[in-house]
């Protein structure tokens, strides 16, 4: 399932990160996070985030920024498949 993007929703930096030898570092700034994007699961809290590679590094060699990924399932409509066509019972 392809992913639609929302492009008049702002996207909501939260860090940057540098790519080295041994994979990406980051660093998440946690007082940007809006709670609203915080999802519990099972007692547990996750954030879905997006690393994306800038165009060329800024002026602190940071290679990567980290943005919420703020997209949501849109909500599914009923199934009606199962409901009877119409009044055709035998009886």
């Amino acid at each position: 399932m392809s992913k639609l993007i929302n492009m008049s929703e702002p996207k909501i930096y939260i860090g940057k990160g540098k790519a080295s030898k041994f994979g990406i570092k980051l660093s998440i700034c946690l007082s940007d996070i809006p709670k609203e994007h915080v999802n519990e699961y099972q007692g547990k809290k996750y954030l879905n985030v997006e690393v994306t590679e800038m165009k060329q590094p800024d002026k602190f060699g940071k290679t990567h920024t980290v943005t919420v990924d703020t997209w949501k399932p849109e909500p599914k409509e009923p199934d009606n498949s199962l409901e009877p066509a119409g009044d055709d019972l035998p009886f």
